[in-house]
């Protein structure tokens, strides 16, 4: 039974775009339009054969990094469960949860997703990996940030020079941290300057117009990596803890919704994904290719709640 992505139906697009001399950032509407009509009409066909299928709703920078592809097609040998992939960004997978639109989320917005927790919606949240945002820009550097005290002074000094910036503006996991971080510099949520350019897309376009516009940019660094060869941008933040970058396994209550959810089917993919086997894997991921990890597992080792590990179902880290 085969594994479905719609990673790679978007790559082809976006070449589709480039060739005929559309802007990416303009063609971002389409291509999300498209890939989620022919995913929905996918999982439509899948459910007329009877077929078993997990919908899971998740980030594009999650999908973007490759992890996904990596990992699903060994749970689809072990289980004969197809994982449907729908990547948007956090805010969207969210309202598919709350909606149930889909059988189970991975995101990283802890306290987007502890709303959906205190309101029933989430029966269990489960943190199993980590990484870091990172504010990149072209290596001359105009604003300096690299030599800035934290997160927030780059931040103002990007700001301050009216520098390139490019927003993802997309309510996904990564701008609702740059929103965090903005409020935290004294940066108004609609800031805007003549540099400021929002895409209202994925973490991998976005990368891309930053790349093009030589603009800085808060990416994770998991995409950031599998672009920087691409678009030319280097990394010039330093690490801070209010750039830490949590992904949570969210499962829903079933009883909440008119469809049936695919319960049985989300719980084994979150054992999956927090068993040591995979939990060692995601430890290593990228590391052959970038030279480095671009995760950290939350879970390397089964714990006292089974092989999932530690479960939190409260409070976000």
């Amino acid at each position: 039974m085969p594994f479905v992505s719609n990673s790679g139906t978007t790559a082809c697009l976006d070449d589709r775009a480039r060739v005929r001399g559309t802007p990416l950032r303009k063609a971002a509407a389409t291509i999300a339009i498209a890939s989620l009509l022919g995913l929905f009409a996918q999982a439509s066909a899948r459910a007329e054969a009877s077929e078993p299928a997990l919908i899971l709703a998740t980030t594009t920078s999650l999908r973007d990094s490759g992890l996904l592809d990596a990992l699903l097609p060994d749970f689809t040998e072990q289980t004969g469960i197809e994982v449907q992939i729908i990547a948007v960004g956090t805010g969207a997978a969210l309202r598919m949860g709350r909606e149930g639109n889909a059988d189970i989320l991975i995101t990283h917005a802890p306290s987007d997703e502890q709303e959906l927790i205190e309101a029933g919606v989430v029966r269990r949240r489960t943190p199993f990996m980590q990484n870091f945002f990172v504010i990149a820009g072209p290596v001359e550097d105009p604003a300096d940030i690299a030599s800035a005290a934290s997160p927030v002074d780059a931040l103002r000094r990007i700001a301050t020079s009216k520098a390139n910036w490019v927003s993802r503006s997309d309510d996904s996991g990564t701008h609702k941290r740059e929103t965090s971080l903005f409020e935290a510099a004294g940066i108004a949520a609609d800031a805007d300057w003549k540099g400021f350019d929002r895409t209202g897309s994925g973490m991998g376009l976005s990368l891309r117009v930053a790349g093009e516009h030589r603009a800085y940019i808060l990416s994770d660094i998991g995409t950031f990596l599998a672009f920087q060869k691409r678009i030319d941008l280097v990394v010039l933040s330093k690490s801070a803890d209010s750039l830490r970058n949590v992904y949570s396994i969210l499962q829903l209550d079933a009883s909440r919704f008119e469809r049936p959810l695919a319960s049985d089917a989300a719980d084994s993919l979150e054992r999956f994904l927090t068993r040591a086997e995979i939990q060692n894997r995601i430890a290593h991921y990228g590391e052959e290719r970038f030279g480095r990890p671009l995760f950290t597992p939350l879970h390397p080792h089964p714990q006292s709640a089974g092989e999932g590990g530690h479960v939190e179902q409260a409070s976000p880290p």
